[in-house]
């Protein structure tokens, strides 16, 4: 089968590979018809992600039909479509217990991490029952990929852990997919105000689109600054930084409020600056979260209900064929606009 194999930092190739087989009994093999690009995939090839090692085939994202089962599935049956977690959980050990998926003692996000993941013709899923999601007939299979990783991701780790409410005052940090995400979900809970910083006028553009009151470009450097001036000089509720670098983190600190939220989705690579000698007497919380995809039976019946629509954030579509032109669109996103790209095998 062909794949897209990592090799090390800033190396990759499409390969043939070949087809998984079940391991365990609780495998699914999957045939996956569409996949995407993240910007964790990106973060690999910068190294910032250990565990991912060469020789790894990338992906975490992704919709198929099951190809085959091993004998202790009891949820699917081969030829169903399913869209794929990409948070693998035995729904058994401590963790699962406590539905913090991210930490299973045999799962979490290992697909294209530890384990070889979907950017591939097929892919083998652990603890199927748990870790694949069956779509309804009529089902959108390209908005579906959205509910594989970013939408669960920017709900879960940015708007709950960041206490978005109704009324309250938010900013985003960062307006490439993952933010966007974050501002489609952090409206459910109705806040006043959501402020969308980026450097990008492009993409602060399609924020107001998906619903911005406000945008920011942070390349005067006088960002802060302007969210104050938005928000009379009290700053911010939740603060939820989507990029992943040192200045972002540092840009959330400046503009929470006294008794906000600094909500860090970002995949962090190197050290981070914490101001404690500023925030130690503000009353404010710092979280941190790898997505639990908890949230994932909620996304898809919203989905399905037409109440959310993630695919005006697919920019660009490729075959399988295609995807290192995919990963040169999706990496030159400041010149070719790439949000969310589509790869059908």
């Amino acid at each position: 089968m062909k794949a897209l194999v990592y090799l090390g930092v800033d190396r990759k190739s499409l390969q043939e590979r070949p087809k998984p087989v079940i391991v365990s009994p609780t495998d699914a093999i999957v045939r996956v018809t569409r996949t995407t690009i993240c910007g964790t995939d990106l973060h690999i090839l910068k190294g910032d992600v250990p565990t991912c090692t060469p020789g790894r085939i990338l992906g975490h994202e992704g919709v198929g039909i099951v190809d085959a089962l091993g004998s202790a599935v009891t949820a699917f049956k081969v030829g169903d479509a399913v869209l794929i977690s990409c948070v693998s959980a035995c729904g058994k050990c401590a963790n699962c217990r406590r539905q913090m998926y991210s930490h299973c003692d045999t799962g979490g996000w290992i697909l294209g991490n530890s384990i070889d993941g979907t950017q591939a013709e097929f892919v083998r899923i652990p603890h199927a029952d748990m870790s694949l999601y069956a779509i309804p007939a009529g089902a959108d299979e390209e908005a579906l990929v959205m509910l594989s990783d970013i939408l669960p991701t920017a709900l879960e780790c940015g708007v709950l852990n960041g206490r978005v409410q109704p009324g309250s005052t938010v900013a985003i940090v960062g307006s490439g997919p993952i933010g966007l995400a974050a501002l489609i979900t952090a409206q459910f809970f109705s806040p006043a105000q959501i402020i969308m910083i980026d450097l990008n006028d492009a993409r602060l553009a399609v924020a107001t689109k998906f619903g911005a009151t406000a945008i920011v470009n942070s390349g005067d450097g006088k960002a802060a600054d302007a969210v104050m001036k938005l928000t009379a000089g009290l700053g911010v509720d939740t603060a939820i930084e989507a990029v992943g670098v040192p200045a972002t983190f540092e840009l959330c600190q400046q503009i929470v409020a006294a008794g906000g939220a600094v909500a860090n989705i970002g995949v962090h690579g190197v050290k981070v600056d914490l101001h404690l000698e500023k925030l130690w007497d503000r009353n404010i919380s710092i979280t941190t979260r790898l997505v639990d995809t908890s949230s994932t039976p909620m996304l898809l019946k919203t989905l399905c209900s037409h109440k959310l629509d993630p695919r005006p954030l697919i920019t660009h579509r490729f075959k399988l064929d295609q995807i290192m032109e995919a990963y040169d669109a999706f990496a030159r996103a400041t010149q070719t606009h790439a949000l969310k790209v589509l790869i059908e095998t």
